[in-house]
């Protein structure tokens, strides 16, 4: 295994900056965000790109690639979560563009992996957001197999507002939808999974780890607290909203300790790349470097 970070919280970060400086304190990769250059008015970390994929030349790739490799970091996978499912037809196609082109600059860059969304329709049932997914995919996953390029899907609901209330934006968040996605897309699809998105669903980490753990192509190192007393204001029906509260590793509900035990027995031997969401250590880049540095230190000793 290897550590690695997701960008996104260095926003305003040139790519050759964020190496340097997590080179120099011990992470081996990064997942680099590679939303469209100008995407408007976007959620909480999104609309990141630190590298442009668009029109990306086979030169300007390699390059890239040589600038890390010359700081000592490689790419675990490109990252860009919007809703392929969305309910606007233009914004819909916009986001499956913009995937394909996500698709090919990994191959050019010849890393294996894209970390995005399923997507969903927050006002449409699951069984229908899964038959728009049947329509939607099959492109997709078809340029990624032809192009040597897995396609993991981060677990996480979207369920963090009321415009994604109540079926969230992403379809993928539990078992059954995992076993639907990977008998219907086959190898070429797998998990990019976050552990703390199974904490707040009452989901058994360590069960979800030895049956889909060969599926998981990415692995998204997030925290996540239980707000109890949230949770008694708002209930489980709220899905969330109110009481899960982002934390880095280490300072909320994830069992570490069990989590790299599972992970080490069903073979699993790539990144792991932390998300860095904690309000708590966001207000400077100062305290997002020591937020990170502080997951390091709870992590590392599980990354062999």
């Amino acid at each position: 295994m290897k550590l690695g970070l997701l960008t996104a919280p260095f926003a305003e970060t040139d790519l050759m900056d964020i190496a340097d400086w997590s080179s120099a304190n011990g992470f081996e990769m990064l997942e680099v965000c590679c939303w469209p250059p100008s995407t408007g008015v976007a959620r909480r970390y999104a609309g990141i790109c630190h590298i442009d994929v668009t029109d990306l030349s086979g030169t300007r790739a390699s390059e890239i690639v040589d600038e890390l490799a010359s700081k000592n970091t490689t790419i675990s996978g490109l990252g860009y979560y919007p809703n392929p499912l969305h309910p606007d037809p233009e914004h819909r196609a916009m986001v499956k563009e913009h995937l394909l082109e996500l698709i090919t600059a990994a191959q050019k860059m010849s890393v294996p992996v894209v970390n995005t969304f399923i997507g969903a329709d927050g006002l449409k049932k699951q069984s229908e957001n899964w038959e728009d997914a049947r329509k939607v995919w099959p492109e997709i996953v078809a340029h990624a197999a032809d192009s040597g390029v897995k396609i993991a899907i981060e677990n996480c609901p979207m369920i963090f507002s009321f415009d994604e209330w109540p079926s969230g934006h992403n379809l993928a968040y539990s078992p059954s939808m995992w076993r639907t996605m990977f008998e219907e897309f086959g190898e070429t699809v797998g998990l990019n999974f976050d552990p703390s998105h199974l904490v707040w669903q009452m989901i058994d980490v360590e069960a979800a780890v030895a049956e889909f753990g060969h599926r998981f192509y990415h692995l998204h190192a997030k925290d996540l607290m239980v707000d109890r007393k949230a949770l008694y204001e708002n209930g489980i029906l709220s899905l969330g909203m109110g009481w899960q509260v982002p934390r880095l590793p280490g300072l909320g509900d994830v069992p570490w300790g069990r989590l790299f035990s599972a992970l080490y027995r069903s073979g699993y031997d790539y990144v792991i790349c932390v998300e860095h969401e904690d309000r708590q250590w966001e207000a400077t880049d100062d305290l997002i470097k020591r937020g990170f540095l502080l997951a390091r230190d709870t992590l590392s000793p599980y990354v062999k």
